[in-house]
């Protein structure tokens, strides 16, 4: 959960610690699970990255690619900025925006990133992300996705909603963040018209990575 309020600034220096006591690599592993798959992208959005560990592994993975990495968060693109050398500071934009209101160009990207950030959003505000960047996108972009989800049904569940509202009175505890349960990301992108090529989930379905394709326009 890396996303929008302001007072993520406090966080980002002891984010990967926290991360690290509370879930060791699984989180990292959902979300370098199908990164490979931008290996020849030329433009990448990243929206709430955090602290550029996202970022850092695109740049030595898609050495010909331009990305622009948008967070709230001044502390965290600080941190994400600092991750990376000289030569790849060079291909990367920062930005400091909310998504729900930031400007994109149209068909600039060939992919967007969205890694434990649409959690910080009700489903109407992930609904309108959605619309917001489907014109940005190139015909057949990538939108690689990896977040919490609610197991269907068991212990995993039980276990799930209890991890979740600790996170979630914890995130609005330090940052202010709002968001009190999980939107429906993964449907409300399929609702949108795009396709899931790959999957994959963690402990029984409580971490979710995915790719969705945007398809082609008819002609």
């Amino acid at each position: 959960m890396s996303a929008p309020a302001k007072t993520f600034d406090r966080l980002a220096r002891p984010y990967r610690l926290l991360e690290w006591i509370a879930f060791g690599p699984l989180l990292e592993r959902a979300r370098f699970q199908h990164l490979y798959q931008l290996r020849d992208c030329q433009r990448i959005l990243l929206l709430g990255d955090g602290d550029g560990r996202v970022l850092s592994r695109l740049c030595a993975l898609a050495p010909a690619a331009h990305i622009d990495t948008l967070d709230l968060s001044a502390g965290m693109l600080a941190r994400a900025a600092s991750r990376l050398t000289p030569a790849d500071r060079t291909r990367v934009i920062f930005r400091q925006a909310n998504a729900l209101q930031a400007g994109y160009p149209p068909t600039a990207y060939d992919a967007v990133v969205t890694f434990f950030f649409l959690d910080c959003f009700t489903d109407s505000q992930v609904s309108a992300l959605i619309a917001r960047m489907q014109p940005a996108l190139t015909a057949d972009a990538l939108w690689l996705f990896a977040d919490f989800a609610e197991p269907a049904h068991g212990w995993r569940r039980l276990r799930a909603k209890i991890w979740l509202a600790v996170m979630y009175a914890f995130f609005r505890w330090q940052t202010g963040l709002s968001t009190r349960r999980l939107p429906a990301s993964e449907a409300l992108l399929l609702s949108a018209g795009f396709t899931m090529r790959a999957e994959t989930s963690f402990q029984g379905g409580f971490v979710r990575s995915a790719v969705f394709a945007k398809p082609p326009v008819a002609r």
